[in-house]
């Protein structure tokens, strides 16, 4: 179930987006996969699901290798991308039916109530995607990436948009997710990190600037506050 990286690169012309990192996510652990603005972390997300072609390196999911076995790893992998695309002239509910109904989910009417009780769309089910908030919509996104119960997830910024409240639900979700799947989550907000993730990469200008446990990435720094690390770390 792990989440394997090994000198993966991508370039674009001369720009090295992603410059030859390597790093591991464990089942049962939530990984922090953090950097600022442009330091490569949604291209390693695209690269990671098989959505971008990588200069050089290897990736796998749950031992399925991204470019060799993309099929069966997009079976046992959940995606949540940064704009998540949405069918926004459907109903909640029945774009979560279409989604169970790709993926051949037995019992699919089923697993998509289950579905929207976990992600709290329950008032909005009957609702065009198009109506809802933005903080809405990133529901449906979680939704769609949980629907097939997958073994690793994916989560590139999952918490954008939302108010105080949909930040608690959701962090309480990710965490419970985590607890028997492999998770990565790509943000910038470092309270994120501190109240769901185990596990910290950073990542500046293409490259592994830090990848540890978050008590051992804070004993590194003579006990600074992860916001601190992050910047002394991408601070150029």
């Amino acid at each position: 179930m792990s989440i394997k990286v090994q000198q993966l690169a991508k370039h674009f012309d001369k720009q090295k987006a992603v410059d030859g990192i390597s790093f591991e996510a464990k089942p049962g652990r939530i990984l922090g996969f953090l950097g600022p603005n442009g330091a490569g972390k949604s291209t390693t997300m695209r690269m990671l699901t098989g959505y971008l072609k990588p200069t050089s390196g290897t990736a796998s999911l749950a031992g399925y290798d991204v470019q060799v076995q993309a099929l069966e790893m997009k079976k046992i992998m959940g995606y949540l991308p940064e704009n998540t695309p949405l069918y926004t002239d459907m109903y909640v509910k029945e774009f979560l039916l279409f989604v169970a109904n790709t993926y051949k989910l037995k019992d699919a009417a089923l697993k998509v109530e289950e579905t929207i009780k976990k992600t709290g769309l329950t008032a909005e089910q009957h609702k065009k995607i198009g109506m809802l908030s933005k903080g809405y919509k990133q529901r449906i996104g979680l939704a769609q990436a949980i629907i097939h119960d997958p073994e690793v997830l994916i989560l590139d910024e999952p918490t954008s948009g939302l108010d105080p409240n949909q930040l608690n639900d959701m962090r309480e979700l990710i965490r419970n997710l985590g607890r028997n799947k492999t998770v990565i989550l790509s943000t910038h907000i470092m309270q994120e990190v501190e109240a769901v993730c185990d596990d910290v990469v950073i990542i500046h200008k293409g490259s592994i600037v830090a990848n540890d446990t978050i008590a051992g990435l804070k004993a590194q720094h003579s006990g600074a506050t992860l916001e601190e690390i992050f910047r002394t770390l991408t601070y150029s």
